[in-house]
């Protein structure tokens, strides 16, 4: 069997370092986003739209089933509630939560076939409760009640479903919009327990773990790869 990973949102940030990570793993790795991946099978693709989503997933699986799925994509939408447009919040949701259903509908009958499917859900710390964030905090909120409904459906098929939820991670975008030299950022880092920002490798980490063939025992789970942040700013 190959082993095919899809990364959808792969071309850069966090989708590109857990597609960096499939390649080291030997899998055959595909991305789906609007802009190119200089890495794995790069396939463009508008994935706020049904339709140019569904063809990008036809065109993946013409070359086979699909094992591991990362639905990564995502988009912030930031506003205060009462500045928070319904359009905004219908795109936040075709984006983050219907793009994962859809996705994930589309390997689902390769990954039964084979008996074996690891299925990750990138949510969001921001699921717990965050400022400026309701149209985002209720996506990622949403792809945690995901993760734990698919992996009551679908572990008898050898198939498991976890979430990640990461905290400040210094991508190219958080980093724009948070400068390094800025008392802002220097406050977050300051907040974080382990005195520093994530990077997207450590959450490339975390998402090779629950996409390891020998983590079948682990499913509908949700790990906040956060830095100690989620422990002090949100306890459960």
């Amino acid at each position: 069997m190959v082993e095919r990973l899809l990364v959808t949102g792969g071309a850069s940030g966090i989708g590109r370092a857990i597609a960096q990570h499939g390649l080291k793993q030997g899998w055959d790795v595909v991305v789906i986003d609007r802009q190119h991946a200089d890495l794995g099978r790069s396939i463009l693709a508008d994935l706020s739209d049904v339709d140019s989503t569904a063809e990008a997933l036809e065109t993946a699986l013409a070359e086979g089933p699909i094992t591991r799925l990362v639905n990564n994509v995502g988009a912030v939408f930031p506003a205060p509630l009462r500045d928070q447009t319904l359009s905004q919040l219908d795109q936040s949701h075709a984006l983050n939560l219907r793009c994962a259903v859809q996705c994930t509908q589309s390997v689902l009958e390769g990954m039964t076939e084979v008996g074996f499917g690891r299925i990750l859900n990138m949510s969001s710390r921001a699921a717990l409760g965050k400022e400026l964030r309701t149209a985002y905090s209720a996506a990622k909120a949403g792809l945690i009640g995901l993760t734990r409904t698919w992996a009551l459906e679908l572990g008898a098929a050898g198939i498991t479903v976890n979430a990640i939820g990461p905290g400040p991670i210094a991508t190219e975008l958080f980093m724009k919009a948070n400068p390094e030299d800025s008392p802002h950022t220097k406050a977050i880092i300051s907040s974080v327990p382990v005195g520093r920002l994530g990077q997207p490798e450590d959450i490339a980490n975390a998402a090779g773990f629950f996409l390891d063939e020998r983590s079948g025992f682990i499913t509908g789970q949700t790990l906040y790869v956060c830095g100690g942040l989620t422990v002090g700013s949100n306890p459960m």
